[in-house]
Protein backbone atom coordinates (compact mmCIF):
# COMPACT_ATOMS: atom_id res chain seq x y z
CA UNK A 1 0.00 0.00 0.00
CA UNK A 2 1.09 3.56 -0.53
CA UNK A 3 2.19 5.76 2.30
CA UNK A 4 0.01 8.69 3.18
CA UNK A 5 1.23 12.11 4.11
CA UNK A 6 1.63 12.90 7.75
CA UNK A 7 -1.26 15.34 7.49
CA UNK A 8 -3.49 12.69 5.94
CA UNK A 9 -3.44 14.22 2.47
CA UNK A 10 -3.93 12.60 -0.88
CA UNK A 11 -0.27 12.64 -1.95
CA UNK A 12 3.05 12.45 -0.19
CA UNK A 13 5.54 15.04 -1.46
CA UNK A 14 7.24 12.27 -3.49
CA UNK A 15 3.93 11.15 -5.02
CA UNK A 16 3.03 14.74 -5.85
CA UNK A 17 6.38 15.15 -7.60
CA UNK A 18 5.80 11.94 -9.60
CA UNK A 19 2.25 13.05 -10.43
CA UNK A 20 3.49 16.40 -11.70
CA UNK A 21 6.38 14.86 -13.68
CA UNK A 22 4.54 12.07 -15.52
CA UNK A 23 2.95 12.54 -18.92
CA UNK A 24 0.12 10.26 -17.76
CA UNK A 25 -1.29 13.14 -15.72
CA UNK A 26 -1.74 15.12 -18.95
CA UNK A 27 -3.22 12.08 -20.70
CA UNK A 28 -5.79 11.71 -17.92
CA UNK A 29 -6.46 15.45 -18.07
CA UNK A 30 -7.29 15.17 -21.78
CA UNK A 31 -9.21 11.89 -21.71
CA UNK A 32 -11.45 12.75 -18.75
CA UNK A 33 -13.22 15.75 -20.35
CA UNK A 34 -13.27 13.98 -23.73
CA UNK A 35 -15.03 11.01 -22.14
CA UNK A 36 -17.50 13.36 -20.46
CA UNK A 37 -18.34 15.06 -23.77
CA UNK A 38 -18.76 11.70 -25.51
CA UNK A 39 -21.01 10.58 -22.65
CA UNK A 40 -23.25 13.64 -23.02
CA UNK A 41 -23.49 13.21 -26.80
CA UNK A 42 -24.17 9.50 -26.48
CA UNK A 43 -26.80 10.02 -23.77
CA UNK A 44 -28.57 12.47 -26.07
CA UNK A 45 -28.51 9.93 -28.91
CA UNK A 46 -29.74 7.12 -26.64
CA UNK A 47 -32.58 9.24 -25.26
CA UNK A 48 -33.44 10.38 -28.79
CA UNK A 49 -33.75 6.74 -29.84
CA UNK A 50 -35.89 5.91 -26.81
CA UNK A 51 -38.22 8.84 -27.50
CA UNK A 52 -38.45 8.63 -31.29
CA UNK A 53 -37.26 5.19 -32.34
CA UNK A 54 -34.81 6.90 -34.69
CA UNK A 55 -31.03 6.70 -34.82
CA UNK A 56 -30.43 3.23 -33.41
CA UNK A 57 -27.19 2.66 -35.31
CA UNK A 58 -25.79 6.02 -34.22
CA UNK A 59 -26.86 5.42 -30.61
CA UNK A 60 -25.17 1.99 -30.61
CA UNK A 61 -22.02 3.41 -32.16
CA UNK A 62 -21.90 6.19 -29.59
CA UNK A 63 -22.15 3.72 -26.70
CA UNK A 64 -19.34 1.66 -28.23
CA UNK A 65 -17.22 4.82 -28.56
CA UNK A 66 -17.96 5.78 -24.94
CA UNK A 67 -17.01 2.24 -23.83
CA UNK A 68 -13.75 2.40 -25.79
CA UNK A 69 -12.78 5.71 -24.23
CA UNK A 70 -13.72 4.39 -20.79
CA UNK A 71 -11.43 1.39 -21.26
CA UNK A 72 -8.64 3.63 -22.56
CA UNK A 73 -8.91 5.97 -19.59
CA UNK A 74 -8.96 2.99 -17.23
CA UNK A 75 -5.77 1.53 -18.73
CA UNK A 76 -3.96 4.87 -18.77
CA UNK A 77 -5.28 5.65 -15.28
CA UNK A 78 -3.88 2.35 -14.05
CA UNK A 79 -0.50 3.29 -15.52
CA UNK A 80 -0.80 6.69 -13.82
CA UNK A 81 -1.52 5.01 -10.46
CA UNK A 82 1.50 2.74 -10.93
CA UNK A 83 3.76 5.72 -11.62
CA UNK A 84 2.38 7.88 -8.80
CA UNK A 85 1.49 5.33 -6.09
CA UNK A 86 3.42 2.23 -7.24
CA UNK A 87 0.19 0.25 -7.53
CA UNK A 88 -1.63 -0.62 -10.74
CA UNK A 89 -5.08 -0.12 -9.25
CA UNK A 90 -6.77 0.33 -5.91
CA UNK A 91 -4.09 2.57 -4.45
CA UNK A 92 -5.30 3.67 -1.05
CA UNK A 93 -6.06 7.32 -2.01
CA UNK A 94 -8.23 6.22 -4.96
CA UNK A 95 -9.50 2.88 -3.68
CA UNK A 96 -13.23 3.65 -3.71
CA UNK A 97 -13.06 5.53 -7.00
CA UNK A 98 -11.41 2.46 -8.55
CA UNK A 99 -14.02 0.13 -7.01
CA UNK A 100 -16.85 2.17 -8.52
CA UNK A 101 -14.92 2.35 -11.82
CA UNK A 102 -15.00 -1.46 -11.96
CA UNK A 103 -18.79 -1.35 -11.70
CA UNK A 104 -18.96 1.31 -14.40
CA UNK A 105 -16.80 -0.83 -16.69
CA UNK A 106 -18.94 -3.90 -15.95
CA UNK A 107 -22.11 -2.02 -16.95
CA UNK A 108 -20.53 -0.72 -20.17
CA UNK A 109 -19.21 -4.16 -21.07
CA UNK A 110 -22.61 -5.71 -20.29
CA UNK A 111 -24.02 -3.37 -22.95
CA UNK A 112 -21.41 -4.50 -25.47
CA UNK A 113 -22.10 -8.17 -24.74
CA UNK A 114 -25.86 -7.58 -25.01
CA UNK A 115 -25.37 -5.74 -28.30
CA UNK A 116 -23.36 -8.51 -29.92
CA UNK A 117 -25.38 -11.41 -28.50
CA UNK A 118 -28.88 -9.91 -28.66
CA UNK A 119 -28.98 -10.64 -24.93
CA UNK A 120 -31.42 -7.79 -24.31
CA UNK A 121 -34.09 -6.04 -26.28
CA UNK A 122 -33.02 -2.84 -27.98
CA UNK A 123 -34.94 -0.85 -25.36
CA UNK A 124 -33.26 -2.90 -22.61
CA UNK A 125 -29.84 -2.13 -24.07
CA UNK A 126 -30.59 1.58 -24.28
CA UNK A 127 -31.78 1.61 -20.67
CA UNK A 128 -28.65 -0.31 -19.66
CA UNK A 129 -26.56 2.36 -21.40
CA UNK A 130 -28.31 5.06 -19.37
CA UNK A 131 -27.71 3.12 -16.15
CA UNK A 132 -24.03 2.78 -17.12
CA UNK A 133 -23.86 6.52 -17.80
CA UNK A 134 -25.46 7.31 -14.46
CA UNK A 135 -22.86 5.15 -12.72
CA UNK A 136 -20.15 6.89 -14.75
CA UNK A 137 -21.39 10.34 -13.65
CA UNK A 138 -21.35 9.22 -10.02
CA UNK A 139 -17.79 7.96 -10.50
CA UNK A 140 -16.75 11.19 -12.22
CA UNK A 141 -18.13 13.17 -9.29
CA UNK A 142 -16.07 10.98 -6.92
CA UNK A 143 -12.89 11.82 -8.84
CA UNK A 144 -13.72 15.53 -9.13
CA UNK A 145 -14.35 15.81 -5.39
CA UNK A 146 -11.14 13.90 -4.61
CA UNK A 147 -9.04 16.06 -6.93
CA UNK A 148 -10.66 19.26 -5.63
CA UNK A 149 -9.81 18.22 -2.08
CA UNK A 150 -6.21 17.59 -3.17
CA UNK A 151 -6.00 21.05 -4.76
CA UNK A 152 -7.39 22.70 -1.63
CA UNK A 153 -4.93 20.77 0.53
CA UNK A 154 -2.02 21.78 -1.71
CA UNK A 155 -3.13 25.43 -1.62
CA UNK A 156 -3.37 25.30 2.17
CA UNK A 157 0.12 23.81 2.39
CA UNK A 158 1.54 26.56 0.16
CA UNK A 159 0.09 29.39 2.24
CA UNK A 160 -0.34 28.23 5.82
CA UNK A 161 -1.74 30.76 8.27
CA UNK A 162 0.32 31.34 11.32
CA UNK A 163 -1.48 31.82 14.64
CA UNK A 164 0.05 35.28 15.02
CA UNK A 165 -1.23 36.33 11.57
CA UNK A 166 -4.73 35.17 12.49
CA UNK A 167 -4.71 37.05 15.77
CA UNK A 168 -3.47 40.24 14.14
CA UNK A 169 -6.26 40.07 11.57
CA UNK A 170 -8.83 39.57 14.33
CA UNK A 171 -7.28 42.43 16.31
CA UNK A 172 -7.41 44.73 13.29
CA UNK A 173 -11.07 43.92 12.69
CA UNK A 174 -12.05 44.75 16.30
Amino acid sequence: MSASTTSGGLYTPEQRARRDATRWTLVQGILAPLQFLVCIASAILVVRYLLTGEGLALANLSVLLKTGILLLIMVTGSIWEKVVFDEWLFAKPFFWEDVVSMGVIALHLAYVVALFTDGLTVRGRMLLALVAYTAYVINAIQFILKLRAARLQEAAQRSPRSPSASSSIVGAAA
